[in-house]
């Protein structure tokens, strides 16, 4: 048997079915609806940054760029408002995603179970002091606890239905007053549970739950903004797709806590003047690392436009358009570059090179970081330039990396391309046999 039919052995026999049972697992579902929910929020609050933080120079002499400077200066407070309550709370639409979510997957009312795991958030990452409620864990630095309360919150909630632990009222009652009275008991045992966990934990550690759970969780936030983070990501999503197994759904629904929490700190320290901590995030990912989709081929539809033979000619008429937009399926399966021992060896290790290019050329300061949460359907080089506030720096380094793609794919392109042009000069002898005949 050859390394190749080897690996496509354990990736169809081990790889798969775990990769199938992650996908599918209620949890993960849960919490991907979670961050999808609130996707549309998070998109609108990081392009209101550009607005409050425009990218010109602070002693800019440009009475253009200077009164714009001057402005969101003088009104930082109210320009800060729609972002606040957006990016800045984006636990609480996390948090009801969460429970609507896996509401449906147990047949409970969604909306309630939504309701229920943002009063469990709130219940223990809401401290009230001095007339006050603090707001520090509603952003990134709560997204940890978000998940977990949201989780627990719904869980218990449809086990006490399985357990038929619930007040039931006449038939004749009205369904919304039946469904409110319904919830009354897991309320009651979400507050009686987590409200004396969270001051337990305070009185023995000094720390509330959520800055508990941070504390226990830093040494993987630090993790996940590392090149090694970056590269087993990557690599796990490419093995998974070269398999038909949609593989950035499982490694997003993963990192996209990682990306949130970081994400939120690299927008506080724009705010405070301060360099930027943190290179991994999804702006990172999807412009540098899938450009035109996952494989990073809108360079190869590129290609595919000028091929001679007719078969992939006719995939990158078809393909290239929608490549633009990150949508690669109809090359993916159209080539085919899925489960195409040709294309294995440039499809995985691509992304992989362009993420160290990316990764190497940002920390020596030549890109500028990202500070926005982006539409992944962005075309690339305005997508990395949007992320990172519109500097110019990310379309230089989003074209160099399409420029590295389309000389790796080229070879293994050129290769796949004789052997098909052969089976069409076969195919046409023999329709030239058969017509003589």
């Amino acid at each position: 048997m050859s390394l190749y039919q080897n690996m496509v052995h354990v990736i169809e026999n081990k790889i798969t079915p775990l990769a199938g049972a992650m996908g599918s697992q209620r949890h993960v579902v849960a919490i991907r609806d979670g961050f999808l929910a609130a996707l549309p929020f998070m998109i609108i609050g990081s392009f209101l940054l550009v607005f409050i933080f425009p990218p010109f120079s602070p002693d800019t002499q440009n009475a253009f760029c200077r009164g714009w400077l001057d402005l969101s200066l003088k009104y930082r407070e109210q320009l800060m408002l729609p972002f606040n309550l957006s990016m800045g709370v984006m636990t609480f639409f996390i948090s009801v995603g969460i429970g609507a979510s896996l509401g449906k997957h147990y047949k409970l009312d969604p909306t309630m179970t939504g309701l229920l795991a943002f009063m469990a958030f709130l219940l223990v990452a809401a401290p009230y002091k001095d007339g006050q409620i603090s707001t520090q864990y509603f952003s990134g630095q709560g997204i940890f606890t978000a998940l977990i309360t949201a989780i627990y919150a719904s869980e218990m909630y449809a086990l006490l239905k399985r357990r038929n632990i619930t007040i039931r009222l006449p038939k004749e009652v009205p369904t919304g007053v039946a469904r409110s009275f319904e919830i009354l008991i897991p309320v009651v045992v979400i507050i009686a549970t987590l409200h004396p966990l969270n001051l337990l934990i305070e009185s023995t550690t000094g720390m509330i739950l959520p800055e508990a759970i941070m504390h226990l969780v830093s040494p993987l936030v630090a993790a996940s903004d590392s090149l090694p983070a970056v590269l087993i990501s990557v690599l796990i999503c490419q093995i998974l797709w070269f398999a038909g197994i949609h593989g950035a759904l499982i490694v997003t629904g993963i990192m996209n806590p990682f990306w949130m929490a970081n994400l939120s700190a690299n927008q506080a320290a724009l705010a405070a003047g301060s360099a930027l901590p943190h290179v991994y995030l999804q702006g990172f990912w999807d412009h540098y690392l899938l450009i035109g989709g996952v494989g990073s081929t809108l360079p190869l539809a590129l290609l595919l436009l000028r091929s001679r033979a007719v078969h992939l000619r006719t995939i990158g008429k078809m393909g290239v358009v929608p490549s633009f937009f990150n949508i690669n399926e109809p090359i993916l399966f159209g080539a085919p570059v899925i489960m195409n021992p040709v294309f294995f060896l440039p499809f995985t290790l691509i992304p992989m090179v362009n993420a160290i290019l990316a990764w190497t050329a940002t920390k020596l300061g030549w890109v500028a970081q990202v500070v926005s949460l982006t539409p992944w359907t962005t075309p690339a080089p305005i997508g990395a330039s949007w992320a990172a506030n519109w500097a110019v720096s990310p379309v230089i380094m989003c074209l160099v990396c399409m420029v590295m793609s389309a000389l790796m794919y080229y070879p293994f392109l050129k290769a796949y391309e004789r052997t098909l042009l052969q089976q069409e000069a076969n195919d046409n002898v023999k329709s030239d046999t058969v017509t003589a005949n």
